[in-house]
């Protein structure tokens, strides 16, 4: 497959560039260490036989391209439907919220905060893809957001969410802007995904800046049975 754009095989440049010390291949296929990510990627001379292999060896993984190919021998298990989108500048907020750095030690809080919320796959390590920031009330981590892919370029805005009891104080907002910003800042665009379908969440990613770019799918593959 040819791409047009970076973005259009983001798994497989995040692998082969900035993120390449958190992968594993096999033969020429790449993939994210499990504890971190479930992605995984095609390189040049991949065969079915290596897709098999590195599922055997580390577990189910996903492909997240535009129109993916399930390889032969593996089954298809779960799929999401996503829309790509950029951004390259970020709207001003009014609204302040103080926030703080999230590290390796809060990574317990984080995985139960996504566990709890399911903003997307959330692993053990996936606090560590890259800076994630955090709210707290009363010493508990309420809300977070960071970045996961990145790549020569783009870096992706993700793991953001709320917790029940805290939602409506803006604080996706003010979070997604800072980390987007961040983005920005050091040169590279600000991209994410947002569920097709999900027209409130789209439109206020685009009322923070970002516009859609793609339509890739989020696949889950196993070894068929």
């Amino acid at each position: 497959m040819t791409a047009s754009h970076p973005l259009d095989r983001a798994v497989l440049n995040a692998l082969t560039s900035r993120q390449a010390r958190l992968g594993i291949a096999e033969g020429g296929v790449l993939r994210f260490d499990p504890a971190y990510a479930t992605f995984a990627a095609a390189g040049p001379g991949a065969t079915p036989e290596d897709w098999a292999a590195l599922v055997r060896a580390t577990g189910p993984v996903a492909l997240f391209e535009t129109d993916p190919v399930i390889p032969t021998g593996l089954t298809e298990t779960a799929r999401i439907d996503c829309l790509q989108m950029t951004a390259t500048a970020i709207t001003a907020s009014g609204r302040e919220v103080a926030f703080e750095a999230l590290t390796d030690a809060d990574g317990p809080e984080m995985l139960a905060l996504a566990a709890l919320t399911q903003p997307g796959p959330f692993f053990s390590k996936t606090h560590l893809l890259g800076p994630f920031i955090g709210i707290r009330h009363e010493g508990r981590l309420v809300a977070m957001a960071g970045e996961r892919l990145s790549l020569d370029g783009f870096s992706d805005v993700s793991g953001v969410c709320t917790h029940p009891d805290h939602r409506g104080h803006g604080h996706a907002g003010v979070l997604m802007r800072a980390v987007a910003q961040r983005i920005l800042d050091r040169g590279d665009t600000a991209f994410l995904h947002a569920r097709i379908g999900h027209a409130a969440t789209i439109a206020f990613y685009e009322a923070l800046g970002f516009q859609p770019r793609s339509t890739p799918s989020y696949v889950v593959m196993d070894a068929v049975s």
